[in-house]
């Protein structure tokens, strides 16, 4: 079973789009990775560190996608997504529903990947905080796979996206009867009456610890705009629900979404209370000092 990062794919990708699409425009927040260094000497000029500054870093981005580049801005999930909320609400929120702008904010440390680096570089509220946002596509892969099959649509999809990627190698997992543009998976079908409809992370891991348990898995990775009929036709058979997230629940994110889809089942939310892990460890570790 091969394992990589979702961000290795998804930028070894991009840069073979950049090779051929001098539309292609790449800025980072001082944050670093071997295949960057590459898209940085290959293509300078469509290259910019604008250093610890996320809310320039947006600025920036927009200026250029206004311009008619595709741009992506690239830093640690919290940071990109909290630190520069005001500008990521303005100036593509609200500016987009009124000039087209196709910018793709990649945040990297999804949920708890940054297990030793403590609460400050935990992402639990973006889920949350992101669909708040009219206009902003919220991406949510569960393996490299995904990461790498997005890149095309980054660049056809001329909108505002944020995309999610878990700091860690995770296992690509065997799915090959789904349609990608319905923005969700089916991992496991069952005749029973039970399903958990997971994202990121949580994908991985119900799916490993339900091996043996007569159940139906499902991996929504296009949170805010995956095919709600279809899903839902998909798990008619279906009475309890269970959704996971590895994020805050009852604060408007994943399990919001699923709450309001399927009003007419039972649902139980799994995901993080209110409240910061300051303990140490990794990341099953944290999982087991907030019962996940």
């Amino acid at each position: 079973m091969q394992i990589n990062t979702m961000r290795d794919a998804f930028l070894s990708s991009l840069y073979e789009e950049m090779k051929d699409n001098t539309k292609i425009f790449f800025l980072t927040a001082d944050f670093g990775a071997p295949i960057l260094d590459k898209i940085r000497t290959d293509f300078t000029s469509r290259f910019i560190n604008v250093g610890i500054a996320e809310q320039n870093l947006i600025n920036v981005a927009v200026g250029l996608a206004l311009e008619g580049f595709t741009v992506y801005v690239y830093a640690i999930a919290p940071f990109i997504t909290m630190r520069c909320l005001e500008q990521i609400r303005v100036n593509i929120s609200i500016l987009s529903q009124l000039r087209q702008m196709n910018i793709n904010i990649i945040g990297v440390g999804a949920g708890v990947s940054y297990a030793m680096s403590g609460p400050t570089h935990h992402c639990l509220e973006d889920l949350s905080i992101m669909n708040t946002l009219p206009n902003v596509e919220i991406f949510s892969p569960s393996d490299y796979i995904l990461a790498q099959e997005y890149v095309k649509r980054t660049i056809d999809n001329n909108n505002p996206k944020y995309i999610r990627f878990d700091a860690k190698p995770m296992n690509y997992i065997e799915c090959s009867d789904y349609n990608f543009e319905k923005g969700y998976r089916i991992l496991k079908k069952s005749t029973s009456k039970k399903a958990y409809i997971c994202t990121g992370y949580m994908s991985q891991k119900i799916l490993k610890e339900s091996k043996n348990k007569d159940i139906t898995i499902v991996d929504i990775f296009f949170i805010n705009t995956f095919d709600i009929d279809s899903l839902r036709y998909e798990l008619n058979h279906i009475n309890e629900i269970c959704t996971c997230e590895e994020g805050f629940i009852g604060a408007g994110g994943f399990d919001a979404i699923m709450n309001n889809t399927f009003k007419d089942k039972e649902v139980k939310n799994i995901g993080f209370k209110k409240q910061y892990t300051f303990n140490v460890g990794s990341r099953e570790f944290i999982h087991n000092k907030n019962n996940l």
